[in-house]
């Protein structure tokens, strides 16, 4: 009802379980899924990895929600490819401003919670480091991490940009080159990235060096 109630947004399906999730989507090549980490059958996190892995469905986003902002599972969930999570408490208004901002490409909802909670996921785990699919970022240049560990922070490009002393669109380049290179889907899996790499960890003072670009 409320998705409905919105002019610029339209409910194409609704799914009981993550298998029939999975198939609706398939169907109707949905922009945007909001995915309940919960599900029958199969769950949120199996149903999201199906959707991420999908070549014909590179361009669908996933929204995850969860029950507690703390829940370990959203972890698992931006790792197999959701771009952003929001607890079920959410306002109305809320929500509606989080499915555009990740249909828009905008893949942390709340970048600093959601950064702090990875670090506190994977603290607690006691993860040991893995590299991602394309080498980890030992693969990126100097001021390329520089701009990933700022990502992991939770910093905007604007911030990023800030920080570094560069041009806000260099800052978006550099970015881009960065998921390119580590075959990230969004912001979030470089988050994950970082942490799991070891670039960042948790407890990590803030990144405050200013280096010319």
């Amino acid at each position: 009802m409320l998705v409905e109630s919105a002019a610029d947004m339209e409910v194409v399906g609704q799914a009981g379980t993550g298998r029939e999730a999975v198939e609706l989507v398939r169907a109707t090549r949905a922009d945007l899924v909001v995915m309940d980490i919960r599900m029958p059958d199969v769950d949120g996190i199996e149903a999201t990895r199906l959707i991420a892995a999908d070549d014909d469905l590179a361009g669908v986003k996933v929204l995850v929600l969860t029950t507690y902002d703390t829940d370990d599972h959203v972890v698992e969930a931006l790792r197999a490819g959701a771009s952003g999570f929001l607890v079920k408490d959410t306002r109305p208004a809320e929500l509606l401003t989080a499915i555009r901002t990740v249909a828009a490409g905008d893949s942390l909802l709340s970048p600093g919670p959601t950064a702090r909670l990875i670090a506190r996921v994977l603290s607690a785990h006691s993860r040991v480091p893995e590299a991602s699919a394309a080498g980890g970022p030992e693969c990126l240049s100097a001021r390329e991490r520089q701009v990933l560990a700022l990502v992991a922070r939770g910093l905007t490009n604007t911030e990023i940009a800030e920080t570094l002393q560069l041009s806000p669109l260099t800052a978006k380049t550099h970015v881009s080159r960065i998921m390119g290179k580590l075959q990230a889907r969004d912001r979030a899996q470089l988050v994950i990235i970082a942490y799991e790499s070891g670039l960042v960890t948790p407890g990590d003072p803030p990144l405050t060096a200013v280096a010319p670009g």
